[in-house]
C-alpha cells in the first residue's frame, strides 16, 4: 500500500467522521480515566494490570494465530465479568455509590455558626491532651442509618462537654462512634464495620481499622482520638491521615461544616495505611542504622 493510498484512507475516513463519533470516544475517554483514577492505590489496581496483560497476550495470540493460548484466554475472558463481580464487589458497591452521590449544588445548606467547629476542636484536643479514646464519624452525603441502629439515638446539640463525657471511659456510651448528621451529636456507642486489610500498619488498633472500614462503604469524615498516644487522625475514602495539629483540625471540620468558607483545604494529603506503615518503617530502620553508627563511633 502506497502513501498516496494511506492518505486517502485517512481522507475517507475523517470525512465520514460524525459528531455522534466524536461524543463516544470523549465518553469512553472519560469513562476509561475514570476506572484508571478510581482504582489507583487500591488492590483492584493490580489486578487491573494482570486483566491488561491478558488482553495484550490474546491480541498477540490473535496475530500470531496461537489457536490454544487465544481459546484458553478467550474462555476466560468470556466468564472474567462473574469474576470481577465477585473480587470487586467492595470497590463496585462504592463505584456506584460515587454514582448515586452525584448531585447538582444549586441549593446549598445554611452555614452553621463557628461555634460548632470550636466546640469539636475543644473537645477532641482536650481528649487527645488526657489520651481519652475517641471516634466521630462526620456523616455526608451517604446516610449510615444501618449503623446509627447499633447504637443509641441522642439527636443532641453538638458541645464539648457532652461529646467528651461519651467518650470518658467506663461510661455506657464510651465504646463505640458517635455519628454526628445534619449538625447534631445523632447516635453514639455504633458499631463500625473494621477494615479487613491485612497490611494495614500493626500499631493501628481497633479505632482506626473502624475509621477506615466506614470510610471505605461511606463517603464519612471519621476522626479518631489514641488512646495509647492522643494522636489525632482522621479517615476518608479508605485512607488514613494522622498527626493532625489545631490548624488541620479546624481547617478539615470548617471543610465539612462551612464548605462555602473553606480555606482551600483538600481531603487526604497523606498516604494511605499501607503506605504510611511503610514509611514508618524505613524512618525506623534509619533510626536503627543512626544509633548503630553512633555506638561504633563510641566503641
Amino acid at each position: 500500500m502506497s502513501l498516496a493510498d494511506v492518505l486517502a484512507a485517512i481522507q475517507t475516513g475523517f470525512s465520514q467522521f460524525r459528531i455522534q463519533d466524536l461524543l463516544d470516544i470523549l465518553i469512553i475517554a472519560f469513562v476509561i480515566f475514570k476506572l484508571i483514577q478510581f482504582t489507583t492505590n487500591t488492590r483492584a489496581s493490580q489486578v487491573l494490570k494482570g486483566v491488561l496483560v491478558l488482553l495484550l497476550i490474546f491480541i498477540i495470540s490473535n496475530v500470531l494465530n496461537l489457536i490454544t493460548v487465544r481459546y484458553l484466554i478467550n474462555s476466560f475472558l468470556v466468564s472474567g465479568i462473574l469474576v470481577v463481580v465477585v473480587l470487586f464487589q467492595p470497590e463496585l458497591r462504592r463505584a456506584l455509590e460515587r454514582i448515586g452521590r452525584f448531585r447538582l449544588n444549586i441549593v446549598q445548606r445554611d452555614t452553621p455558626s463557628y461555634e460548632i467547629v470550636n466546640q469539636l476542636c475543644l473537645a477532641v484536643e482536650n481528649m487527645s491532651r488526657r489520651k481519652v479514646g475517641a471516634l466521630i464519624v462526620l456523616e455526608r452525603n451517604t446516610k449510615l442509618g444501618d449503623y446509627v441502629q447499633t447504637g443509641t439515638v441522642i439527636d443532641a446539640e453538638i458541645s464539648d462537654a457532652l461529646i467528651e463525657n461519651i467518650f470518658e471511659p467506663k461510661t455506657p456510651l464510651h465504646d463505640g462512634a458517635v455519628i454526628l448528621r445534619d449538625d447534631r451529636v445523632y447516635a453514639a456507642a455504633c458499631v463500625l464495620p473494621l477494615y479487613d486489610d491485612p497490611n494495614i500498619a500493626r500499631e493501628l488498633g481497633t479505632r482506626h481499622r473502624a475509621a477506615l472500614g466506614i470510610s471505605t462503604v461511606s463517603d464519612c469524615i471519621t476522626l479518631v482520638v489514641s488512646e495509647e498516644t492522643g494522636i489525632i487522625s482522621y479517615a476518608h475514602d479508605g485512607r488514613l491521615v494522622r498527626n493532625l495539629d489545631h490548624d488541620t483540625l479546624e481547617d478539615l471540620l470548617t471543610f465539612h461544616f462551612n464548605p462555602n468558607q473553606d480555606k482551600g483545604f483538600q481531603l487526604l494529603p497523606g498516604e494511605d495505611a499501607e503506605a504510611e506503615d511503610n514509611k514508618e518503617k524505613k524512618e525506623a530502620g534509619s533510626r536503627g542504622k543512626r544509633n548503630n553508627k553512633g555506638k561504633k563511633k563510641k566503641n
